[in-house]
């Protein structure tokens, strides 16, 4: 460049000056727009494959977000038994509402329920002597409106009493009581008992928002509990909705988790989940309130319900239990022996003959083959309070001695140094921003491989941009799952968290599944795991990218078979904003790879932040097309912002091939 000077001097220099500028930004603009390349070698020789843990990926439910009470569980009623206002009477009802005013209908709870275990019940006092035409009473709104569909079954039960002879209409109705889709009048017989009343109701019309109506247009008094409305198609007929469980299951979770979280220590232990009051006969348990998430559950999804749904997914169950602390309380040491002899109990139930003391419940409650509790956590998320150590190592000796098959799960991280207490897992959990959990995929790899196993129980991107579920958010998981897989020595389990939001209640996001009373939808997170959902127990194969872009991938290969078909899976993705041209080479394959039955899978949009929605639920999701090229060395493109999934198809062994 020419020394500036005069003004002539000057006026050329400044014509470089923009002949340079324009041609950087050129250069800017062709890199903006440039394909990185990039190799993947995978070494398929069986020699060095290691078969990843049959319980590698699976799911974590927690009562967060309703979703169980108002989700999974089919209970279309809220606070069906009145018990949500507490003890003490008379006490809110809510969401329960009037039908009428005070001067035609009089409703307040009192303590003359005939179940001892929750004992508050409605007392509706009908004042009017001339009743609208409609009667009054009460409604129930269930959880933000109830979807009644046309033509489908919906089955209730209540518990009525009345000292004289009284006449009930009973209607599922609109959000604002006009339109009536079914209807049924329930005599009811004057005397001092409660009598059980049940009512099959057959849709004529369907309405996302209806409610449950209780009236009457005469005149007396009439005591109402444990009202329930069930859908009579439920999963197994076991009282799941079946399109939420539909989604659980396309996933092929190896284990279920439950029931928390943080839903299992409580903010007090008062407000703990307790197993014992979660079982029987649905009428008979108290519910209670959750004052970690702020809602009360009935407890219709129980311990057994979390038992059942386990089996019903052909899902190991692992059991959370409560070890005496809470986020704000906690029971020494010394006084923690009564609260080991209720896990005890506890896992009783679940293993325990039909003929044990506890077993003999689960046997009446339909279950005499006992469920295959094979895991437990001792707490949720306790390493480091005062007593936990002393209260784990309790837990830990009872049940040792009692179940030595049991696998004990310790909530103290032990990635990167010893425990200082036997375990057989430890739990790692991590929210974090998506850049902090994509660079760790690697977090295992230094992990001493001797000791107990980690077990992965939550893990997501979290807060800033994640948003309600971002493409962004599903792109850091594949890779930090993908270092999972290859760590998989070391890491026994891992679970996304949480699993599902009620749209109604969105107190923690992103969640894997977003519904509603009649909707539901994945978010990228749910649609990335599928493409997990083949890793366990299939065998795992070096794979290194070499590449001046390999800062912005992880990838990692399997071999896998379906209903006979063996594949190499080829998982990469890449986090980065330019497309890449990849070159997959694949040595020790012990068959050839058929193009014809070869796909490639990619999960990616035209925005990093893009996020699915009821208006639009399929946003985001993975698009499959024929992977014509497919051979032992190909040549791919990766969309920028992308997570693709190649699976090649392997023709029968050569050997056999040749013979």
């Amino acid at each position: 460049m020419k020394r500036m000077g005069t003004k002539e001097e000057f006026r050329p220099t400044i014509s470089c000056l923009l002949l340079l500028f324009c041609v950087g930004c050129k250069c800017i603009a062709s890199e903006l727009e440039a394909t990185q390349t990039a190799t993947l070698k995978v070494d398929a020789s069986s020699q060095l494959a290691r078969k990843i843990p049959d319980t590698l990926f699976g799911m974590f439910f927690e009562e967060i977000n309703h979703a169980g009470a108002g989700g999974i569980w089919a209970e279309l009623v809220s606070n069906r038994g009145f018990e949500a206002g507490g003890l003490h009477t008379p006490s809110n009802i809510d969401p329960w509402s009037i039908i009428g005013d005070d001067s035609s209908v009089f409703v307040a709870t009192d303590r003359t329920s005939c179940f001892s275990r929750n004992i508050i019940a409605l007392r509706m006092e009908v004042l009017c002597d001339d009743c609208p035409a409609g009667g009054v009473g009460i409604y129930n709104p269930g959880f933000w409106g109830m979807n009644i569909e046309d033509g489908k079954t919906y089955n209730l039960v209540m518990y009525v009493k009345s000292a004289e002879a009284a006449e009930l209409t009973v209607s599922l109705a609109s959000s604002d009581g006009l339109q009536k889709l079914a209807s049924a009048t329930v005599p009811v017989a004057g005397t001092s008992s409660w009598t059980k009343v049940e009512q099959k109701f057959i849709a004529k019309g369907t309405n996302r928002t209806s409610r449950l109506q209780i009236t009457s247009n005469k005149k007396g008094v009439v005591w109402l509990d444990q009202v329930s409305l069930m859908p009579s198609d439920t999963f197994k007929g076991h009282g799941f909705r079946k399109e939420l469980i539909s989604m659980l299951l396309d996933l092929k979770p190896r284990f279920l988790r439950f029931p928390g979280g943080c839903f299992v220590e409580g903010e007090w232990l008062r407000n703990a989940f307790r197993w014992r009051e979660s079982i029987g006969p649905w009428e008979e348990r108290p519910g209670h309130f959750g004052d970690v998430w702020h809602y009360w559950t009935d407890d219709g999804l129980g311990y057994y319900e979390f038992l059942q749904l386990s089996e019903d997914l052909g899902a190991a169950p692992i059991w959370v239990f409560n070890n005496g602390i809470s986020h704000n309380d906690e029971v020494s040491t010394a006084a923690i022996a009564p609260f080991v002899k209720d896990v005890l109990d506890s896992l009783e139930f679940a293993r325990g003959t039909a003929n044990s003391t506890w077993g003999s419940v689960r046997a009446a409650m339909g279950h005499p083959e006992p469920f295959p509790v094979k895991y437990v956590a001792i707490g949720n998320e306790d390493c480091g309070k005062k007593y936990y150590l002393g209260n784990y190592l309790k837990f830990y000796n009872a049940i040792r001695e009692a179940y030595p098959d049991i696998q004990m799960i310790s909530n103290c991280d032990g990635s990167s140094k010893p425990l200082d207490h036997p375990a057989d897992l430890y739990d790692f959990h991590v929210y974090t921003d998506s850049k902090t959990l994509f660079n760790m995929k690697g977090t295992f790899d230094r992990t001493s491989r001797t000791g107990p196993k980690a077990f992965v129980s939550e893990y997501a991107v979290w807060r800033s941009d994640a948003g309600r579920g971002s493409l962004l958010a599903s792109l850091a998981e594949a890779a930090f799952l993908t270092g999972l897989e290859k760590n998989s020595d070391i890491v026994q389990m891992a679970s996304y968290a949480p699993l599902f939001v009620n749209d109604n209640d969105q107190t923690w996001n992103p969640d894997a599944i977003v519904f509603n009373s009649w909707q539901q939808y994945g978010t990228p997170s749910y649609w990335m795991q599928k493409l997990f959902r083949e890793s366990s127990g299939a065998m795992i194969h070096p794979a290194t990218i070499n590449s001046s872009y390999s800062g912005s991938l992880a990838a990692s290969a399997i071999t896998w078979q379906d209903s006979g078909n063996s594949f190499l899976r080829v998982k990469i993705v890449n986090f980065g904003s330019d497309k890449v041209s990849l070159t997959i080479s694949a040595t020790g394959l012990q068959a050839s790879i058929n193009a014809l039955g070869s796909n490639a899978t990619v999960l990616t949009s035209s925005n990093v932040m893009d996020e699915n929605s009821f208006s639009n639920p399929t946003k985001v999701v993975p698009v499959t097309t024929q992977l014509g090229n497919a051979a032992e060395q190909m040549q791919v493109t990766l969309a920028a912002h992308s997570f693709s999934s190649f699976d090649l198809a392997l023709a029968q062994p050569k050997l056999v091939a040749e013979m």
